[in-house]
């Protein structure tokens, strides 16, 4: 099991980003919470085997909204992360 923080940064809020970050999730089995940061970024703590937390951190590297703009992706394993249940958008 890998755990990740991931910070998204560019025009991610207000453009159903969080949404569709959930609905990657969950057809990933991608286990975690998605919020809004006061910055203008998108925080995601996210939770699944080493190969779909890949695949999950590349369709968000992707623009998977049609008004979003990833400008930049970080990445920072995180052993000690909650054991979630499920995915959730928290603001």
């Amino acid at each position: 099991m890998r755990k990740v923080k991931i910070q998204v940064i560019g025009r991610v809020q207000g453009v159903g980003f969080r949404y569709v970050t959930k609905q990657l999730a969950d057809d990933m089995e991608v286990k975690g919470t998605v919020r809004n940061e006061s910055d203008g970024s998108v925080y995601i703590e996210a939770a699944g085997t080493n190969e779909r937390i890949e695949q999950f951190i590349t369709a968000l590297e992707n623009n998977p909204t049609p008004f979003s703009k990833v400008n930049n992706v970080i990445v920072t394993d995180d052993a000690k992360l909650d054991n979630f249940v499920s995915f959730k958008i928290t603001n």
